[in-house]
């Protein structure tokens, strides 16, 4: 038997698909907790958060959890060459890996509760574990940017991670920190990976760097595909996309 359970939390909508568990209601409620801990602490939207109050420049205390995540940021930074950046528009911002990351937290949770398959979803970009159903992988839909309520593309996969960054729901907000203004050489880009906070970072970070500069930046990275619609139109992917293509 599967559960659904759809939550809003930081600024965006998480749905999970859960099959498997011993104890779903404890599965899911230990899930859903710790997505309003993550949002508690690194909300840009709440000025009593830990990272509003850095953010501020106010001398604060924080803990290993924080610390790790500013390393992961410092990390995928110094990896794009700074297209990715915890400080998008000057002020730290780390959000461009804790959405992702949250996503990693849920799915850690709801195995250690027991689910063999699951899917999370926040804010469109997915982590998913495990089999749809036996035999049958899980499918995700790729928003076209330039058709509201249309797929781009759809891909198929087990224990993948799809990321998309892009124009369709906020408009030019990616900013290339080499030039401080919107990148908008791509209207999408989607990238696939193992895991989404890595994945939905890359994706930020190739959108910013451009079509010709980042889909080269993902080829040379094993473990990544990526398929991007540029502003006219057109669909550019890599070598491997293919394989994860169904329909």
């Amino acid at each position: 038997m599967s559960v659904r359970h759809v939550e809003a939390v930081m600024g965006t909508v998480f749905s999970i698909v859960a099959d498997g568990m011993e104890d779903v209601e404890d599965g899911i409620e230990a899930a859903v907790a710790r997505l309003h801990e993550i949002d508690a602490k690194f909300s840009t939207y709440r000025p009593e958060s830990v990272i509003s109050r850095m953010a501020r420049g106010e001398r604060v205390t924080y803990d290993a959890e924080v610390a790790e995540v500013l390393e992961r940021c410092a990390e995928v930074e110094a990896d794009t060459d700074g297209a990715f950046s915890v400080r998008p528009d000057g002020r730290l911002d780390p959000s461009g890996w804790v959405k992702g990351w949250a996503i990693e937290e849920v799915s850690r949770l709801l195995a250690g509760a027991g689910s063999r398959s699951h899917l999370v979803v926040g804010g469109g970009d997915v982590q998913a574990r495990g089999e749809a159903e036996a035999g049958r992988p899980w499918t995700v839909g790729i928003a076209d940017p330039l058709r509201q309520g249309q797929f781009a593309a759809l891909v198929s996969g087990t224990d993948f991670a799809v990321a998309t960054s892009g124009v369709a729901e906020r408009g030019d907000h990616i900013f290339d920190p080499a030039t401080g203004r919107a990148a908008t050489g791509f209207a999408s880009v989607t990238l696939i990976g193992e895991r989404i906070a890595r994945t939905d970072a890359y994706a930020t970070a190739v959108f910013a760097m451009g079509p010709d500069r980042g889909l080269a930046w993902i080829e040379a990275h094993e473990g990544f595909e990526a398929y991007a619609v540029l502003p006219g139109g057109q669909t550019m992917e890599t070598g491997g996309f293919a394989e994860y293509l169904t329909g």
